[in-house]
């Protein structure tokens, strides 16, 4: 099926949310928990290579360089875990999920930013984007996942890497990562660019751009 987005463009959605199940915890203003993990994205699921594929951080680096892994040097990083809620702004919240993967703190100090850094934007296959306050890429539990409840993300989820934002609309949680660009002043993402907001918090249901406050975003 198809769903439009606020600016009137078609959506693809693989899968859609079954009817909700009742749940007693408290979840973000207009959320609700449903049955399964519903598949939503823009465009085409990627083909993963291995051979071909890497991670790069670039842009506002601290070294003024860039920096590369292959997938097997990616897989050897340092783990995490964390347990949080997933919030869609489609309005279904999945809740306790085990997320399994690397920190992006551990990637920030491995690729340090210059110290005028604010924002990062993350991009993914395709030249798909979100941009993410730094604040906010360092939060405890945002990580690029490659393994949700124990098992490793589908493609259809984001096999091999997706970046997990837990507090902020999973818009941001972008699919088929492949780099981090560092900036100095913000720039809208993808959707941000086609009236999503451009922070993200769910617990201000701030979903739209019109909802946007003076100080929380860059020109549309």
């Amino acid at each position: 099926m198809a769903q439009l987005t606020p600016d009137g463009r078609m959506a693809r959605v693989m899968s859609h949310p079954e009817e909700p199940t009742p749940d007693s915890r408290e979840l973000p203003p207009g959320q609700y928990v449903p049955r399964g993990w519903p598949v939503l994205h823009y465009g085409p699921v990627p083909k993963f290579r291995p051979k071909d594929w890497d991670f790069r951080v670039f842009g506002a680096t601290a070294s003024g360089g860039q920096y590369r892994w292959t997938w097997d040097e990616f897989e050897a990083l340092p783990r995490a875990k964390a347990v949080a809620d997933f919030h869609c702004v489609t309005k279904f919240t999945i809740p306790d999920n085990t997320w399994e993967g690397v920190a992006c703190s551990s990637i920030v100090e491995l690729a340090p930013p210059a110290p005028e850094v604010t924002h990062v934007m993350v991009w993914a296959e395709y030249g798909y984007s979100a941009n993410i306050r730094m604040s906010d890429f360092l939060a405890e539990g945002t990580m690029f996942a490659t393994h949700r409840d124990g098992e490793r993300l589908s493609p259809d989820h984001g096999f091999p890497i997706r970046i997990v934002v837990p507090h902020l609309y999973a818009w941001k949680s972008v699919k088929w990562v492949r780099g981090v660009e560092y900036m100095v002043k913000d720039r809208r993402g993808f959707w941000e660019e086609r009236g999503y907001h451009n922070v993200a918090d769910p617990w201000r249901e701030q979903r739209y751009s019109y909802q946007e406050e003076e100080g929380e975003s860059p020109p549309l």
